[in-house]
């Protein structure tokens, strides 16, 4: 069973020294540009070099977080940034975009691609397609228990598994939330989230109702690491260096010793927490304890006695690399010192020739006691050998010279560990432009709507809203939930039922979802739910086997236009957009209705549908397509999404409206105007 790996978040050097000092074995970081924390310090260049050399010499690994949805103009600089971290020897690459994730494989093939929680992946089928797809690791989404962890895990024995196991904890799963972008134009799924599930939003006697404690189960290191996980990640690059410190130093000693500490505990809950902690998703325990804010104490808390304190416990330079020395002398030669330091050996000789003793000779336990100081170093002396002349003289100088440069070249060789093919002739994208406008498909949540649909191409019902004892007409289609958590087998069972009762075309929204469907023999259509974004996203998704995909409803009328794809595109055209889909639901009162309504600050009241294992949060008002969009030119097929409409008189109604262009008393055109804001380049 191998050591589990813990995985610090570092959103500048400082918290790098931070970390490693604190007995990180891997830190992530982000560049100045497209990372999932854009509001973090991150990193230049030379910066990001430096790190990966301080890094290395210390045997921590370092990966490199780029895990935003990317547009077609940001694709070249986003290769860039993989590129120019390749060069400076990074150790694996986190991403969300398949279009970039295409473009790493060609550019760099030896680089490790690590799948970002970003991808929504929670489920066995997500895990397996992305293992088959040559992702070496994928981090879980936050809201799995312990069993859904070791499931993925059984099934898929090959995959790198990676879970967060301390800092905050979104409401929405993620990758889904579209919350902060339809309400101020700044995109969650590119790294610029403002937050708004930390404002007040009152569901019955809670005034934070999308605002969860953060999620700790360090204690549950041992448990993760006897399942097989890799890697226990800790959330939080945009947090301070004594935060970074004192989780790290909190994992080590779970790991290493089966209980945290009490002083290490206590800084843990006084440096950062909401309302204290919560492990509800890993115990499957979900529930109202699990929400929280962050209070006037939770912030008194944290004091600068108590982060001067946190400093001191990493001032110094933790040993933690060791090293094996050889040393040889004999009269008229150069002393030699060979070091071996894992897979690397140098050797260096003394500046002197070794001389015969006039008065007291060189003992070999005299050289041992000064190869040993290591000093402020990294290094720790694992073992020393000795094979020396009698008699011999060579001044205790020459030995701590010695020492020193057999270290300093050690440090030198060790700094490299990849040699990376990089390849800066990229391929341009042909793809044929593939235009199917004329198409028209609904989503429906309620069978009971049907009947007023029967004008659409395809109507995608919800899977868990068919009944399997009717029959249903060639043009209804199944929509496989965004979510399914530990539902995945039994989605795969109704799947089953449904082809063989004739539905032949379903609609996903991940990536677990594309393969489980196309197992089954599916037509299968890309939802909202994947993010694409960009050219070579579509290019990806086409060879994977979509025969059409409903682009992200963050991009904006331009990007449609100037996308290049060889399957037709759609975009949403009405519907009360899903802002959040969420395991633990706001709505707490036992016998709600199916539809019941956040309130925000502002008096607004935002539609929550509840499901048997998540649920689903919608914008107050609907999405309209602009008109400008539905012209003659338009190279976009539309997709009409009935969510919380649950009559046939209301969705005939609506329906009228959008046929006579008759304005709706309330709605929003969304992102396809105004667009979200832009990454910030430092």
């Amino acid at each position: 069973m191998n050591k589990i790996e813990i995985l610090a978040p570092a959103g500048s050097m400082e918290s790098v020294i931070a970390a490693v000092r604190s007995g990180a074995d891997a830190v992530y970081v982000g560049m100045k540009q497209f990372s999932a924390r854009a509001s973090a310090k991150n990193f230049s260049v030379e910066e990001l070099k430096k790190a990966v050399e301080y890094c290395h010499e210390r045997d921590v690994r370092v990966y490199l977080a780029v895990n935003t949805m990317l547009f077609d103009r940001e694709l070249s600089d986003a290769l860039d940034c993989v590129k120019a971290a390749a060069r400076a020897d990074i150790d694996a690459v986190i991403v969300q975009d398949m279009g970039l994730c295409e473009l790493i494989r060609e550019a760099v093939p030896q680089l490790r691609i690590h799948a970002s929680t970003q991808m929504s992946v929670h489920t066995p089928y997500g895990a397996k397609a992305l293992y088959e797809l040559g992702f070496k690791r994928v981090v879980l989404s936050r809201e799995l228990s312990l069993s859904e962890i070791r499931e993925i895990r059984d099934f898929v024995p090959g995959l790198e598994l990676e879970v967060f196991v301390h800092g905050a904890l979104c409401m929405c799963l993620s990758g889904q939330c579209l919350f902060s972008s339809m309400l101020g134009g700044r995109s969650a799924n590119r790294g610029m989230c403002a937050q708004p599930c930390r404002l007040p939003f009152v569901s019955g006697e809670n005034h934070h109702a999308l605002s969860l404690k953060d999620n700790s189960i360090i204690s549950y290191l041992k448990e993760l690491e006897r399942i097989g996980v890799t890697s226990a990640k800790i959330e939080g690059r945009m947090k301070r260096e004594e935060y970074v410190a004192t989780a790290v130093s909190a994992c080590v000693q779970s790991r290493d010793n089966g209980v945290v500490e009490e002083k290490t505990a206590y800084h843990l809950r006084s440096v950062f927490s909401r309302s204290g902690f919560t492990d509800g998703y890993i115990k499957g325990e979900i529930g109202e304890e699990m929400f929280g804010f962050r209070e006037k104490k939770d912030v008194l808390m944290s004091s600068e006695k108590l982060l001067k304190e946190i400093r001191n416990s990493y001032r110094s330079e933790r040993p933690r690399v060791p090293v094996r020395f050889l040393f040889e002398a004999h009269v008229g030669q150069r002393a030699k010192l060979s070091a071996l330091c894992r897979d690397r050996e140098i050797s260096v000789f003394s500046k002197i020739l070794v001389e015969e003793a006039r008065t007291l000779p060189l003992s070999e336990e005299k050289i041992r006691e000064n190869l040993s100081k290591t000093g402020s170093t990294q290094y720790y002396t694992e073992e020393i050998r000795c094979s020396v002349g009698e008699n011999i003289s060579l001044p205790l100088s020459s030995i701590n010279a010695m020492r020193r440069e057999a270290l300093e070249t050690l440090d030198q060789k060790r700094r490299k560990r990849h040699e990376y093919q990089i390849c800066d002739e990229i391929k341009p994208l042909c793809a044929k432009s593939s235009d199917r406008r004329d198409l028209r498909y609904a989503t429906a949540k309620d069978d009971s709507i049907l009947s007023a649909l029967s004008d659409f191409d395809l109507v995608f019902l919800d899977l868990f809203a068919f009944d399997i004892t009717k029959d249903y007409p060639e043009s209804i289609a199944v929509e496989i939930p965004r979510a399914l958590f530990s539902e995945e087998n039994k989605a795969e069972e109704k799947l089953r039922l449904l082809y063989e009762k004739g539905i032949r075309h379903a609609m996903a929204h991940n990536i677990g979802a594309v393969y489980l469907a196309q197992k089954l023999g599916f037509t299968v259509h890309g939802g909202f739910g994947l993010n694409i974004a960009n050219s070579y996203a579509l290019s990806f998704y086409h060879r994977f086997g979509l025969v059409d995909a409903e682009l992200s409803a963050e991009i904006d009328q331009r990007k449609i236009e100037a996308l290049n794809s060889s399957i037709p595109v759609g975009i949403i055209a009405y519907g009360h957009l899903p802002l959040m889909i969420t395991r633990n639901s706001p709505i707490h009162e036992k016998d709600c209705k199916k539809i019941s309504f956040l309130q925000d600050r502002k008096g607004e009241s935002f539609p929550v549908m509840r499901y048997e294992n998540h649920s689903e949060i919608f914008n107050c008002v609907p999405i309209l397509m602009p008109q400008e969009i539905n012209n003659g030119d338009r190279r976009v097929f539309l997709v009409f999404r009935f969510s919380v409409e649950n009559s046939v008189d209301k969705v005939e109604k609506i329906l009228e409206n959008l046929r006579e262009n008759r304005s709706f008393e309330r709605f929003t055109h969304g992102l396809y105007i105004r667009g979200v804001k832009n990454f910030t380049i430092i």
